[in-house]
C-alpha cells in the first residue's frame, strides 16, 4: 500500500537544525571566507530543497488511489486539504531555492559576504517556518493513513457487515489470519480490518467492518461511515450478519432494515445473510451459525468459497498460474 512508503515528515525546526548543520559542514571546506558563506547559503536552500520536495513527492497521488481510499481519506481528513499542504511544501522549497541563488550570486559582488549570509539565513528560516503547521498536518495525515490496511483490488473482496456486535469479528476471526478485537459492546473494531483465507492457490480477501446502525447517513460517525466506504467500493460479495436473538441490543426489526438500505445500496454485488448465535436463536429462511460453538460455520465458508470459483476475479488469477514462465 503506497501510504505505508510515506516517510515522517519533519518541523520546520527539524528542517532548518538538518541544513544548517549541513552547511556549516561544507563553510568549513572552504579556507577563503566569502566562497564559504556563499557555500553555505547554496548547501542550505539545497537541503532545504530536498527535504521538503521528498515529503511532497513521497505521498502518492491521490488522482491515482482507489476510490475505497479517497473516501477513507476524506472520512479521516481531507483530500482537498492534504494537496493544499503539500502544494504549500512545493512553493516553500521553490521560494527557498530562488531566495538562496539570488543571495549567493549577489555574493560574488559584495563586500561584507557575512551579512548577506545572515539575511539569506533569516529570509530561508522564515518561509520553512510558514508552512510549519502544514508540515505538521502532513505527518499526522501520515501516521494515520499508513495504518490503513492493505486491500488489493485485485483479490476476491468479502465485506462483513451488519450491526455492531452481532458476530462480525468473531466469524472472521475463526476462518481467516485477522484477529479483530471481539468484545459485549458495540464498535468494538474501530476501523476496517482485513483477514485472508486460503484456498487451495487462491485467496479471499475478508474485509471486517465497523458496525453500522440503522439511521440517515448525516447521522452515521467516522467509523460507520468507513464501513460504507468498504461496502460501496471493494465488495465482490456482501455477507450481513444478523443476530437473531437480539442480544446484540439491537432490534431483529431493527437489523432486518438495515440489511434492505445495504442491500439497495450495493445492487450488483452478491449479497448474502447469515443468521449468527443460532446456538440462541435461528431464523428459518437463512444459513444460519454459531460463532461461539462454530455449528453452520463450515457451511457459510463454503457458500463463499462458491463465490470465489464463479468470480471473474478467480478467473483471472487461474489464468495467470496457468501461464508457463
Amino acid at each position: 500500500m503506497e501510504f505505508e512508503n510515506i516517510p515522517t515528515i519533519p518541523t520546520a525546526d527539524e528542517i532548518l537544525d538538518r541544513s544548517l548543520r549541513r552547511a556549516a559542514a561544507f563553510k568549513k571546506e572552504k579556507s577563503n571566507k566569502d566562497r564559504a558563506n556563499e557555500e553555505f547559503i547554496r548547501a542550505i536552500y539545497s537541503s532545504v530543497y530536498d527535504k521538503l520536495m521528498d515529503s511532497v513527492q513521497r505521498y502518492p497521488s491521490f488522482d491515482q488511489l482507489s476510490p475505497f481510499y479517497i473516501d477513507i481519506t476524506n472520512l479521516l481528513f481531507s483530500v482537498d486539504k492534504i494537496r493544499k499542504s503539500l502544494g504549500a511544501l512545493q512553493w516553500a522549497a521553490e521560494t527557498a531555492r530562488k531566495v538562496g541563488t539570488s543571495y549567493a550570486r549577489d555574493m560574488r559582488q559584495s563586500e561584507d559576504t557575512n551579512a548577506l549570509r545572515k539575511q539569506a539565513t533569516a529570509r530561508i528560516a522564515s518561509i520553512v517556518h510558514q508552512v510549519d503547521k502544514d508540515l505538521k498536518y502532513l505527518n499526522e495525515v501520515r501516521n494515520i493513513l499508513r495504518k490503513l490496511p492493505d486491500i488489493r483490488e485485485e483479490e476476491f473482496t468479502v465485506v462483513v457487515a451488519g450491526y455492531p456486535n452481532v458476530g462480525k469479528s468473531s466469524f472472521i476471526n475463526l476462518i481467516s489470519s485477522a484477529t479483530s478485537e471481539v468484545a459485549g459492546y458495540a464498535f468494538t473494531t474501530k476501523g476496517i480490518l482485513v483477514g485472508h483465507h486460503e484456498v487451495g492457490r487462491d485467496r479471499i480477501q475478508i474485509v471486517d467492518t465497523p458496525g453500522i446502525l440503522d439511521r440517515p447517513v448525516e447521522e452515521r460517525n467516522v467509523i460507520e461511515c468507513q464501513a460504507i466506504a468498504a461496502i460501496t467500493n471493494v465488495a465482490d460479495m456482501i455477507l450481513f450478519i444478523i443476530d437473531a436473538s437480539e442480544a446484540c441490543g439491537y432490534s431483529l426489526e431493527s437489523q432486518l432494515h438495515l440489511m434492505e438500505n445495504v442491500r439497495d445500496a450495493t445492487r450488483g454485488v452478491p449479497f448474502e445473510v447469515v443468521i449468527n448465535k443460532s446456538d440462541m436463536k435461528e431464523l428459518s429462511g437463512y444459513l444460519n451459525m454459531s460463532t461461539t460453538s462454530e455449528e453452520g460455520v463450515d457451511e457459510v465458508v463454503s457458500m463463499i468459497r462458491k463465490y470465489l470459483e464463479s468470480s471473474p476475479k478467480n478467473l483471472i488469477s487461474r489464468n495467470r498460474q496457468e501461464i508457463p514462465e
